[in-house]
């Protein structure tokens, strides 16, 4: 999907006001900084072919640290050439864990040849048809972030068939059509862990901004009753487990 707008920056409040007593202003405790990959991964997240804008990439990556101290496994379903999987991994690494990418390479619908995103690099010839895993190996490799990353080559609802253990991050970035993102929220929210993370990549509220589907299984986790939003920057999402019971999908 095209990158969303940046939102404006918000102005800086006003400084506050002594007390008729003289007595000093009261300060509010300073705040953490947010996690921040680290610089040869954030550029090397910039150059890779992809389509999410930076202020997005931060918050994803925010997510994946927070995820990550649970010590479990980080998933990524939709992974195209890496862009998003380089934050992930560089989060991965620094809390000791794996990410795990689950794409079937052939590219999503938007990007098959005639429509919008298509790129004509990313064609095997051979095969008459996309093959985005090369370059995804490629980013990885000179982002030298191959070892915290197991890439699952196959479409989504059959690799979370047969998928036994818990996540500490989903992240739900592949196909944008109702079928494909409904098997993808039905597949892999319930191994969420509770307190973990669901990401939901390209939420649009407003039909004129972009495809209703991530918005629609974004609607579903809130209401299941199972997740609760975190924050929501440009049209990422990002959802924590509230409940020890499995996750329903209606």
């Amino acid at each position: 999907m095209p990158p969303a707008t940046p939102p404006p920056t918000p102005a800086p409040s006003s400084s506050p006001s002594s007390s008729s007593s003289g007595s000093a202003p009261s300060q509010s405790p300073p705040q953490s900084p947010s996690p921040s990959p680290s610089p040869g991964v954030l550029a090397a997240f910039e150059a890779a072919k992809g389509f999410m804008p930076r202020h997005e990439g931060l918050a994803l990556y925010a997510a994946a640290a927070d995820a990550a101290r649970t010590g479990l496994p980080l998933l990524e379903v939709g992974t195209y050439c890496g862009r998003s999987t380089l934050l992930l991994a560089d989060a991965a690494r620094a809390a000791g864990t794996i990410v795990v990418t689950v794409d079937h390479h052939r590219g999503s619908e938007e990007q098959q040849p005639g429509w919008e995103y298509h790129d004509p690099e990313l064609m095997d010839p051979e095969a008459g048809a996309m093959d985005t895993l090369p370059v995804f190996r490629r980013t990885l490799r000179a982002a030298g972030l191959e070892e915290q990353v197991i890439a699952v080559v196959g479409r989504s609802p059959r690799v979370a068939a047969v998928w036994g253990g818990e996540l500490g991050l989903v992240f739900i970035d592949g196909g944008h059509t109702d079928e494909h993102a409904s098997a993808d929220y039905e597949g892999w929210a319930p191994r969420v862990a509770p307190g973990g993370l669901l990401v939901i990549h390209d939420v649009f509220p407003d039909p004129a901004d972009g495809g209703q589907a991530p918005y629609r299984i974004h609607q579903r986790a809130l209401a299941s009753g199972r997740f609760a939003e975190v924050s929501a920057t440009g049209s990422l999402r990002v959802l924590r487990r509230t409940a020890s019971a499995p996750a329903r999908t209606e």
